[in-house]
């Protein structure tokens, strides 16, 4: 399995922006993930993306606000996420599955370390 490098997180007021990237040792697989993990909640799968971006993912709560990308030459993918809100708060991990269906949030087992993104009103 690759080895998932999380960067772009820190501390933002309500209604800005951040750019999350995810770096891959080696070659990228089919489907990426970014999910995230406030304190005292579950995991949240909230943006999948299949390579060459033929299909795209999202939760409910990000939709409109954040787009996921990615950058296959360079093994990256990114989140762009607009409009923050404290309720963004969390961890975000870059997650990777074996599996060719990317809507399939709960198959993604290969993680990175993790960004923290922290938004205050």
């Amino acid at each position: 399995q690759v080895r998932l490098v999380e960067s772009g997180g820190g501390s933002v007021q309500a209604g800005g922006s951040l750019n999350l990237s995810c770096v891959a040792s080696g070659y990228m697989p089919y489907c990426v993930g970014w999910f995230r993990q406030a304190q005292g909640k579950e995991r949240e799968g909230i943006a999948t993306i299949s390579r060459g971006t033929r299909f795209t993912y999202y939760a409910g709560s990000v939709k409109g606000r954040f787009t996921i990308s990615r950058d296959d030459p360079k093994n990256t993918v990114y989140l762009q996420m607009n409009s923050l809100q404290p309720d963004d708060t969390a961890m975000y991990y870059c997650a990777t599955t074996a599996l060719y269906d990317c809507s399939r949030f709960n198959e993604f087992n290969n993680w990175g370390q993790g960004t923290q993104v922290t938004v205050s009103s």
